[in-house]
This record gives C-alpha cells, sequence and structure tokens, in this order.
C-alpha cells in the first residue's frame, strides 16, 4: 500500500479548522487534526509546500518511523506549528491502520482499559447567578464534572467568562462557544492578579454551598500568576477539594512548579501549550504536577501521547487532554482512543462544537450520562464532507490578549 495524495483542507464552519486528508492506493482515508488556534495558516504552509512532497509514494502502515522522519529529518524541531503538522499525518496514519485492520484505533493501541471517559464541560458566568445557571444547564447536558470560572469585580473581560467574550466592535464575531473572535485584530482584555485572588475563594466557597461536597469542580489560572502567586491560589482553594487547578503559572519555567507543590496540595494540571515529552520530562519524574493537559493536535499526534502517558505512569500521574473547541472532532476522537486504552486516564475535556462544524465532521462517538466514547467503527471514527467543508472557508479571527491597568501586556 502506497500513499498517493495528501490534501489540507481548510474550513471555517463554526470556527478555523486545519485537516490533512491522506488517501492510498486502494482507496483508504485518513484524517489528522493540524488545527493551530489563531496561527492556522502557519501550519497549512509547512503541511503542504513541506510535508505532503515527503509522504507521497510512501507506507501507511509505517506510523513510528513515519514520525521519526518527519520529526528528525526536519533538524529544526518542536514547536506548535511543526508539531502541529506532524500530529496530523500520524492521526491519519492510525485512522488509515484501524481501517485496513477493521477496527477502531483503541483495539490498536491494547483495547478498553473502561467503559467510557468521564468528561468535563465549561461553566462560566460574570456573577454567581450567572455561574449557578451555566453549571445547571451543563449539569442537565449530562456533565458530571464542571470546570468553573467566573468573573472579578472591577474587571470587564477576562478569559474564560462566555458573557464576557462577545465582540470587541462591531467588526469582531465570537465563535464556537471559545474566546477566539474573527476580525482583524485581537481583541484587548483588562487583568488584576490581586483582585483575582482575593475573589476567586469566594466564588468556590459560594458553588460548594450551592452545589454540595460530591461535584468533581475544576478551575483554570490559564498562565497568569507568577509561582508565589500561584501557591497561595492553591492554598486558598484547598477547602474546597478541586479536582485540580490548571496552568497556575506560565508553563515555559517548569522549576517554578516546585514552588507551588510546596506550598498547596491543590492537584495541578498543566501542558495544553506543551509541543513534546521534553516539555514534562521534569514535571513528571518529580511529580510536580498530577495531570497531562497535553492535545494530540499540538503534541504530534497519538504516537507521542501514548508514549507521554505510558512514561507519566511509573509516577502516577494521570491524563487530562486539552479538548475545547480548538481542537478539531478529529483530534478529539484521536485523544478519545488513546484515553479509552491507556490505565492512567483521568479526565477528558469535552467541548460541544456547533452544528455546522458537526455536519463538516460526521462522528460516531457518543457522549451519555457524563461519559465520552469513540466508538467502534474502523479508524477514528471521523469522516470529512468535503464538500460541506468547501461551503465555509477561511476567515481571520485571534485569541484575545491582556493588559494590566497601566497598559502594561500581560499573560492572557
Amino acid at each position: 500500500m502506497k500513499i498517493t495524495a495528501a490534501d489540507v483542507v481548510v474550513t471555517s464552519p463554526n470556527r478555523n479548522f486545519v485537516t490533512l486528508k491522506i488517501t492510498t492506493d486502494e482507496g483508504l482515508t485518513g484524517l489528522g487534526d493540524a488545527t493551530l488556534n489563531g496561527r492556522e495558516l502557519a501550519v497549512v504552509s509547512y503541511l503542504r509546500d513541506h510535508v505532503v512532497p515527503l509522504l507521497i509514494g510512501s507506507d501507511p502502515h509505517r506510523i513510528e518511523d513515519t514520525w521519526q522522519f518527519l520529526y528528525r529529518s526536519a533538524y529544526w524541531r518542536r514547536g506548535p506549528v511543526t508539531m502541529a503538522a506532524i500530529g496530523a499525518v500520524d492521526m491519519a496514519l492510525w485512522d488509515i491502520k484501524g481501517k485496513v485492520a477493521g477496527l477502531p484505533v483503541y483495539q490498536l493501541l491494547g483495547g478498553a482499559s473502561r467503559s467510557g471517559l468521564m468528561a468535563y464541560g465549561h461553566a462560566s458566568g460574570a456573577s454567581l447567578p450567572e455561574l449557578f445557571d451555566s453549571v445547571r444547564e451543563h449539569q442537565a447536558l449530562g456533565y458530571r464534572s464542571i470546570r468553573v470560572q467566573t468573573g472579578v469585580p472591577g474587571l470587564n473581560r477576562i478569559y474564560g467568562i462566555a458573557s464576557q467574550s462577545g465582540p470587541a466592535d462591531a467588526g469582531a464575531e465570537r465563535y464556537d462557544h471559545e474566546p477566539a473572535q474573527r476580525g482583524a485584530l485581537p481583541a484587548e482584555e483588562d487583568w488584576d492578579t490581586r483582585a483575582y485572588l482575593r475573589h476567586i475563594p469566594t466564588v468556590f466557597e459560594a458553588v460548594r454551598n450551592e452545589f454540595g461536597p460530591e461535584l468533581p469542580l475544576l478551575h483554570d489560572g490559564h498562565h497568569r500568576m507568577t509561582p508565589i502567586q500561584a501557591a497561595k491560589l492553591g492554598k486558598s482553594l484547598e477547602p474546597y477539594d478541586l479536582f485540580w487547578l490548571e496552568d497556575c503559572t506560565p508553563a515555559e519555567n517548569q522549576e517554578a512548579l516546585r514552588l507551588v507543590r510546596q506550598h498547596t496540595t491543590t492537584p495541578l494540571a498543566i501542558g495544553e501549550i506543551f509541543n513534546t515529552v521534553w516539555d514534562f520530562q521534569s514535571l513528571i519524574k518529580e511529580q510536580l504536577i498530577d495531570y497531562v493537559r497535553a492535545a494530540s493536535t499540538h503534541f504530534g499526534g497519538i504516537t507521542p501521547l501514548r508514549k507521554v502517558m505510558d512514561y507519566a505512569a511509573q509516577y502516577q500521574v494521570r491524563s487530562g487532554f486539552h479538548g475545547p473547541t480548538d481542537i478539531s472532532p478529529v483530534g478529539l476522537a484521536a485523544q478519545m482512543h488513546v484515553g479509552l486504552a491507556i490505565h492512567n486516564f483521568g479526565i477528558q475535556e469535552y467541548m460541544q462544537h456547533g452544528t455546522k462544524t458537526n455536519e463538516v465532521f460526521r462522528q460516531s462517538f457518543t457522549f451519555e450520562d457524563g461519559y465520552l466514547h469513540p466508538g467502534d467503527q474502523p479508524g477514528l471514527g471521523v469522516e470529512l464532507d468535503v464538500d460541506e467543508a468547501g461551503k465555509y472557508p477561511y476567515e481571520t479571527a485571534y485569541l484575545p490578549y491582556n493588559r494590566l491597568a497601566d497598559g502594561t501586556v500581560h499573560d492572557w
């Protein structure tokens, strides 16, 4: 069997997606997600101009060899653009291998270790009543675990609040339930860490009083705190028994997690902006985190995601794969197959895509009673409707950014 074509499909139904479709001489096709939120066209060029020519005529069954070739032959390794491109190829090859075998990918990874994947949803509100309504809405949808993001008094627009993530101006449009916005320029948001640190513990106290001690609650700090600020937040949230505190401090400085760990027993999750196992090496070995937040799309695909979780298993570190709507249904399916197979699964982030997206990407996975399952169709279980995708051309869109009260650009 040989690869005869590799097409890069860019579509923007409810948001921008980049999909690689590999075709073999036997007529089998495989899909891979290459979406890099806010920088999608950089990956498009990397794939079309540099990777696709290397794939034509190669054997799609040689997944490990192809991964190593694309990673090592480039010389300039790592980075989100490179790893998203490699990840798309890797997913597509696993998709093809599953179709050849007549099995879902999780069966090729060793079979299921559980009957379903516990998922968490994103509840948010600018005020406590709005937040409580959002939590109830997510429970009604079937979520058994809830991420809580809240407005902060005195701040107009901040990360994670759906009602505050509206257009920055008449030319911008928020889309598919996430912060990214269509428009020529990124939206500016505001930030005050001290106000945030004062407010957040009171919010979780109120949520616990309203919804009780059993509901697993998560929170995303989104890289905005210094290490000592993150340690202070983790300690102040201990009475409210969080499932995890995510991205409490910028992830580039791995040593920072040592300080955080010294001061709090709140479980820590990190890694959605990581691209290789090297970014996790010290964090896992020193047991400075509890959950791996890597995304198959930005981490090089299924192959390295499985490897990093095998490494993490030695240290009782579990998975918490990144899964908002900037991961396409293809990338989400890839993570579901890994999560179903590995022993050290923790939880799966799941933001539901819009109707137009689900018409472009035909999916076999299910979400019932709070649990995801990738389905039992051969391969990944997602098919691309190319004609439907063609109805939605790429539209410029950016993630927002933060400024402090004095005008300083701050981590968003």
